[in-house]
């Protein structure tokens, strides 16, 4: 596992946006999500039926931009693989990202 640079773990713990790039058979599709880490490996939080779950089982190559929200000139381009899908906890990390990015103790939706 490479270990993320101080500035771009500067970005994923600011609640920043990221845009999320997968392959599917369509295309590129990206999408802005709510970001976080756990260490060095970056996590992100979607729901099963989605674009994102689908498409990384069949290629778990992903691309991650993430733009500082006060500087658009301070961002970090990320390219990876997904290791892991977790459902266990999930209930709990979507949580803690309505916390992180909205200031509210339970995510209910948009």
């Amino acid at each position: 596992m490479t270990t993320l640079p101080d500035d771009v773990r500067e970005l994923i713990d600011e609640p920043n946006i990221a845009h999320f790039g997968v392959n599917t058979t369509a295309g590129p599709h990206v999408s802005a999500v709510w970001i976080d880490r756990d260490g060095d490996r970056i996590l992100v939080n979607t729901a099963e039926g989605r674009v994102k779950p689908q498409a990384l089982r069949e290629d778990p190559r992903v691309g991650i931009s993430i733009v500082a929200s006060e500087d658009a000139y301070t961002n970090a381009v990320i390219q990876g693989r997904v290791v892991e899908f977790r459902h266990e906890g999930a209930r709990d990390h979507i949580d803690a990202l309505a916390k992180k990015y909205f200031g509210r103790d339970t995510y209910n939706g948009p």
